[in-house]
């Protein structure tokens, strides 16, 4: 077909493009012009011939030199004015002159004045293309690409070949090629490059040959967008005039119209016509032959396709896009079920290689195609029919749709579907149970979080510090303690988790926080009964909790245990330091219990710890301003003794 020899000229040919598309395209130019330069008009008799306005030398330096100048400060709107005012005039400024406005003007990557850019190089096409050059006319195309203009775009491209200002493929090509592939304006498209091929061919310009790229692109809108066989040849006849080799993306496209068109031959054709260009892969022509048929509705040569690509695949597997595989699963959905889907996948794996990798899968393929299109409970269903017919898929098509699940906080679904895959006897790595669990707390699914840890410990997983650690975490952020509580007790004598004392005054502190001091207490009690040894930050947060609920005398039993507890050296028991002091003082001396503070005072004294009295002078003033020593006397000595220590060590017998 590319070896086939065609005439050096195109013959007389019927007109594929309809008037109506046109006279689309004409009202899409005229649209980026409106309002501010052109507007479409009936065209007007011709005028009768006027001698031209020229200007004299010296009003023609003037608006050169403001042109120049204008250019030079960026006062464009000036320098457009400078510009009109000499081509009002039937006179052009110098070509560097001219060339800097358009580049100017298209640079500013505004709307306005690409519109000025373009006017301005379709006058100068008109009027004087010497003046023009083909670098100007390439930042413009480059400038219309940005601002994805499609119409002014190719109506450069045609203004040029009408004029004869033919430029090399390569300066504009590119730019008009990603032009039409970001609007997929095929037509458009077609029209320019058919006739860039009829000049390069009458002409005899080399320098027009398209590449490959652009052949392509001609072949994709002739496949995809017209679906015209003939349309489709005529450019590949075009490329073998031009001796441009094709690539697999060319055989793609050809192989996607025949298999719509329903031209079997043509494709076994096609197949031969690989083989001698080189291409020992037909990865790319199956993609393509996939969707052609997914397009049609025939859901059998989908899944011929597919179990052919398999046999002839190595270890690696066929390898399809994300793409293809979103079509096939779009396909069946709209026109089989999903069963059919089902038993796809359950035949593929039957010819899929023992030693292939699970993430290249068919099956894989097709669930992660379900899960990107937001297709998750169809995903889901795709799985339980396979189980129903005993089949199970790798481990790596469940956390596809594990992550999706995560992903949209359905933790209770994730947490399901963990359950089923452990049934199934696969295994979840401790980062998919950290990613699980993360999401199961971020949604306040605490349960979820819960039944995937239990699943995780009967997984026999050995590192799971971090998703202990998350939960604990989300648990005390969320003020949740009876939870907290509850899952330390579950796990508490697990010698894979590490437990320590600070898990245990994280529940003390947060049930201290909510006033729960009774819970704050028996957590106390269960976490000495588990041989855990409390320590400072254990007693200042039941101190705190204490003195916040004004129990004073719970605070004074607090001490009567703490200074059996302290430690002298601060590796064993309490490490008695300023914070405990200060906590236990101010809330012993606003509870009264003088002597306990004198107790306190001597303590601190002994181990050295600075105490600053004006916070306890300012509680006792506060609570026992009226306190008589003389009535004490007559009630407690002992209390009136301690009281006396008190407000002689604190300065208040001043």
């Amino acid at each position: 077909m590319w070896r086939r020899a065609v005439a050096v000229r195109f013959a007389p040919q019927r007109r594929f493009f309809s008037t109506s598309e046109s006279e689309s395209e004409s009202q899409t130019l005229y649209s980026f012009l409106q309002p501010s330069l052109f507007s479409p008009k009936p065209t007007p008799s011709p005028p009768r011939p006027q001698s031209p306005k020229t200007l004299q030398n010296p009003a023609l330096e003037d608006l050169e030199s403001a042109l120049n100048t204008s250019l030079s400060t960026n006062n464009t709107d000036e320098a457009w004015k400078s510009f009109k005012a000499l081509t009002t005039n039937s006179t052009f400024p110098s070509k560097s002159l001219t060339n800097s406005l358009i580049t100017h003007l298209a640079s500013l990557h505004d709307l306005y004045n690409l519109k000025r850019a373009f006017a301005s190089a379709v006058f100068l096409l008109e009027k004087n293309p010497a003046l023009l050059d083909f670098g100007t006319v390439q930042t413009l195309l480059g400038s219309m690409s940005s601002a994805n203009t499609a119409a002014p775009a190719f109506a450069l491209i045609k203004c040029m070949f009408k004029n004869r200002y033919f430029m090399p493929f390569h300066t504009w090509g590119s730019a008009i090629v990603e032009i039409t592939r970001k609007n997929r304006s095929f037509v458009a498209f077609l029209r320019v490059f058919n006739e860039n091929c009829r000049i390069a061919i009458d002409e005899k310009l080399e320098f027009m040959k398209p590449d490959l790229d652009a052949c392509n692109v001609a072949l994709e809108g002739c496949c995809h967008d017209l679906e015209s066989v003939s349309e489709a040849e005529k450019v590949v006849e075009m490329m073998s005039v031009f001796g441009i080799r094709p690539d697999e993306s060319s055989f793609g496209f050809l192989a996607y119209l025949y298999a719509l068109k329903g031209l079997e031959e043509k494709i076994v054709e096609l197949e031969g016509l690989m083989g001698g260009f080189g291409f020992s892969s037909k990865r790319v022509i199956y993609s393509y032959l996939i969707n052609a048929y997914v397009k049609s509705g025939k859901l059998e040569y989908v899944s011929r396709t597919i179990f052919r690509s398999l046999r002839e695949a190595d270890e690696q597997g066929p390898n399809f896009s994300e793409e293809t595989y979103c079509e096939v699963v779009k396909g069946f959905l709209k026109n089989g079920t999903i069963k059919d889907l089902a038993s796809l996948i359950i035949e593929a794996q039957n010819l899929e290689a023992s030693s292939m990798a699970v993430d290249r899968s068919i099956g894989y393929g097709i669930i992660s195609a379900c899960v990107s299109l937001g297709f998750l409970d169809k995903a889901h269903s795709i799985l339980d029919e396979m189980n129903v017919q005993g089949v199970s898929v790798g481990l790596g098509v469940y956390v596809s749709i594990l992550k999706a699940f995560s992903k949209e906080h359905r933790t209770a679904e994730a947490a399901q579907l963990v359950t089923e895959i452990s049934s199934l006897g696969l295994q979840l790595d401790a980062d998919c149970y950290d990613t699980l669990i993360e999401a199961s707390m971020s949604s306040q699914d605490f349960q979820s979080a819960f039944s995937l840890f239990r699943d995780m410990r009967e997984a026999r997983l050995p590192d799971m510090k971090g998703s202990y650690l998350t939960i604990m975490t989300g648990l005390t952020e969320n003020n949740r303690p009876e939870l907290m509580a509850a899952f330390l007790d579950e796990i508490v004598e697990d010698p894979r988790i590490e437990v320590g004392t600070h898990d245990w005054n994280s529940i003390i502190h947060a049930f201290c926080k909510v006033g729960r001091l009774e819970d704050a207490r028996r957590t106390l009690r269960r976490m000495i009964f588990l041989q855990f040894e409390p320590n400072d930050q254990t007693y200042l947060s039941l101190i705190n909790g204490y003195a916040s609920a004004e129990k004073y005398f719970s605070v004074l039993m607090l001490w009567n245990e703490v200074k059996r507890r302290i430690s002298a050296d601060g590796e064993k028991g309490v490490k008695f330091d300023h914070n405990l002091v200060d906590a236990f003082l101010y809330a012993l001396v606003k509870g009264g219990f003088f002597d306990a503070v004198m107790q306190v005072v001597e303590k601190s004294q002994e181990m050295k710890i600075f105490v600053d009295k004006w916070r306890y002078k300012q509680a006792f003033m506060e609570v026992h301003k009226k306190l008589r020593v003389t009535k004490l006397r007559k009630r407690n000595i002992r209390k009136m003794e301690a009281v006396i220590a008190f407000k002689n060590w604190a300065g208040l017998n001043a």
